[in-house]
């Protein structure tokens, strides 16, 4: 399906499939007198909520994302996300505002599969870009959220410089359901970036535990606080360094469990977690879990990795056939923790 924003009839939308059905029931929320919008969150870090959404604050994001790429009227964009959540409501806020032609594909592991022409604008899951590397150069300016991009699939984009062109640009966001999508954005690709830089009148700082603060009055009226640990380079550029929630305790030394899987994802193509399982000596066992099956290669290599402390190096390393993840594609730690900790209790 292709909606053209510039000439918009609702009623005359064909609506052959599921996720055509959801974008079409979206657009009528939109265009209500309601000036709400109802978004789910991930449940990526606890249990997922639903909460209502001003459609002016949506307006504000979109135009952020819209003018810092450049975007105008008539250009072509692709939603390949899910529609129940922030990232996919956003692509279609985008449309709205900048009156782009919007393809739609069903959010698919794979969704480029059947796009053999070129595209302005597209925001896909690592997952998603890890499928269609080989059709990279489709898309013109690609952003990449949900989950961090590992260095793995960096190292894969690179190795594709022969079909990208650096007019192409690839991005890795930051942000949440909150913040209504992301508030900041590293550069990928052609030039990569090593911080976050946020967007105009997005004011970001550091409480006590050293989390990131976000105050965007245009978004939210409230200072958001999250549980992400951050370096700050400068009033608006920015590190993330790990969730504080997820930071692993073991023998009195604190470990920051996406730290260590950046390493791991350099030299494995394979998903990685390190979590803490309960231990009676050292409070919490560094493990690492390696989605696919056992590989002593792959052994091999971690043992000889340049972890930065002793204590980094994993205690144990655990195969996992499907790790568990959240609706979006999210590694889901909490459930994978609890299925590691039952099967070692029973």
């Amino acid at each position: 399906m292709l909606i053209d924003f510039k000439n918009l009839n609702i009623n005359q939308l064909p609506s052959e499939t599921e996720f055509e059905n959801k974008i079409k029931t979206f657009l009528k929320e939109w265009f209500s007198k309601i000036e709400t919008v109802k978004v789910q969150t991930s449940g990526s870090t606890g249990i997922p909520k639903v909460f209502d959404i001003e459609k002016k604050k949506m307006i504000a994001s979109a135009e952020m994302t819209c003018n810092f790429l450049d975007l105008i009227e008539g250009d072509s964009a692709l939603i390949c996300l899910p529609i129940e959540y922030i990232s996919g409501k956003m692509m279609v806020v985008r449309s709205i505002v900048k009156k782009l032609k919007l393809i739609v594909t069903n959010p698919t592991a794979k969704p480029l599969s059947d796009i053999n022409y070129k595209i302005d604008f597209c925001a896909m899951t690592p997952l998603q870009v890890e499928n269609s590397l080989d059709k990279l150069y489709l898309i013109n300016n690609l952003i990449i959220g949900g989950a961090a991009v590992s260095e793995s699939l960096k190292r894969k984009i690179f190795q594709r410089t022969d079909e990208l062109k650096d007019s192409q640009r690839i991005f890795e966001t930051y942000g949440m359901s909150e913040t209504l999508s992301h508030i900041a954005l590293k550069q990928i690709f052609p030039d990569p970036e090593y911080f976050f830089t946020a967007f105009e009148n997005v004011e970001i700082s550091k409480d006590e535990r050293g989390c990131l603060k976000i105050f965007a009055p245009h978004l939210n009226t409230e200072i958001l606080q999250t549980n992400d640990l951050v370096e700050i380079k400068n009033n608006n550029q920015f590190r993330f360094l790990g969730r504080i929630d997820n930071v692993i305790n073991s023998g009195g030394a604190k470990i920051f469990p996406e730290q260590l899987e950046a390493l791991v994802k350099k030299e494995i193509p394979f998903e990685a977690v390190f979590l803490g399982l309960e231990d009676d000596n050292l409070g919490q066992k560094l493990v690492l879990v390696i989605e696919g099956e056992k590989s002593q290669q792959i052994i091999d290599n971690i043992a000889t990795l340049p972890f930065e402390k002793s204590f980094h190096k994993p205690k144990e390393i655990i195969f996992k056939g499907k790790i568990p993840r959240t609706p979006n594609g999210k590694v889901n730690r909490i459930e994978l923790k609890n299925i590691l900790q039952n099967n070692i209790n029973n």
